[in-house]
């Protein structure tokens, strides 16, 4: 099996692991958040050697030059010496709590402010961190033309180290710091016409409703439809705020569903599965879709069969990490 060596210390890994799975077994692991590859914030530095080519996807060619890579989907082939790395997951700008509020059972929504310049488009993500050992990505579900603060929905997780934390002991008042903005899944001129379909499930809300209002404001002519999916009724948010934007805007269409609980005008069913179901061809369609990761991967697929180019699938997958 490849050995991984780290600050004089050397592990054996098993078959299959990652580099990340195999220092935590050993207590020496970086900070982690997504486990996908999309957050960056595990990214170490390969000291012997260029490291396997895949788990260098998606960094910067000037950090792939220095041998960074990421260590939650790094599976060795040969011994590796790896260090921390300091750049992709560094805590930057710090940011102040303004204001906390339940906006379901299961989900609590943070609003922050901050008095340094923060550059973002609504529905990138961040690294929010509580301190240097724990930190977890989360999207911004905040219109920076439209609001003078950063607003995230967090989801409490069964047993989840940093929700729990954040539903139960985080004030307002208390100062952390988070990573520079982070993904592509955002808005982008040059598609007013086009036609939108959302797709979002639990707090994947978050970086959807934050792209639907940023589209509307930047006049967004095509037809919107949002389609937003929970197990039960208390994961299922902004009901209210969705209703009142379909009312105003005569281009966006709104469709909540449930897989478990029954709910009166609330449909019964996937949220993916009633998207695709009610829009069989997706040609020149702009797709977003936040969620869980088998749900995003299947409509993704879904989607270019039905027609939609590749490059207009917008997606982030959440994975949920205790």
């Amino acid at each position: 099996m490849p050995l991984i060596g780290i600050n004089q210390q050397t592990f054996v890994s098993e078959p299959d692991e990652t580099v990340l799975q195999c220092l935590e077994r050993n207590n020496c692991a970086p900070p982690s958040s997504c486990r996908s590859g999309m957050c960056h914030t595990c990214m170490m530095r390969s000291v012997g050697g260029p490291p396997p080519v895949n788990s260098q996807a998606g960094l910067k060619e000037s950090l792939q030059q220095q041998n960074y890579f990421l260590s939650c989907i790094c599976v060795p082939k040969d011994n590796m010496e790896v260090g921390y790395a300091d750049a992709a997951a560094t805590p930057g700008t710090s940011i102040v709590l303004m204001e906390k509020t339940l906006l379901s059972p299961s989900i609590m929504r943070l609003r922050f402010t901050t008095d340094q310049a923060y550059e973002y488009r609504a529905g990138q993500f961040t690294n929010l961190f509580k301190d240097e050992h724990l930190t977890r990505s989360y999207s911004i579900a905040s219109v920076p033309d439209l609001e003078n603060y950063l607003e995230f929905h967090i989801e409490k997780i069964p047993n989840g180290i940093m929700s729990g934390w954040i539903f139960d002991e985080l004030s307002v008042g208390a100062e952390l710091k988070i990573s520079e903005p982070l993904g592509e899944c955002y808005y982008t001129e040059g598609y007013e016409e086009n036609n939108m379909l959302l797709v979002a499930t639990g707090s994947g809300l978050a970086p959807v409703y934050g792209i639907l209002r940023d589209a509307l404001n930047r006049g967004h002519r095509g037809e919107i439809h949002l389609y937003h999916g929970a197990s039960g009724r208390d994961k299922l948010y902004l009901f209210d705020e969705l209703t009142v934007i379909t009312k105003k805007y005569k281009n966006v269409h709104y469709t909540p569903s449930l897989t478990k609980d029954v709910s009166e005008n609330i449909q019964q069913g996937r949220a993916n599965e009633l998207a695709l179901n009610d829009h069989k061809d997706l040609k020149k369609w702009r797709i977003y879709l936040c969620g869980h990761p088998e749900m995003v991967s299947n409509t993704k697929r879904k989607a270019f069969l039905a027609g939609a180019a590749l490059n207009d699938i917008l997606a982030d997958p959440f994975e949920f990490a205790k």
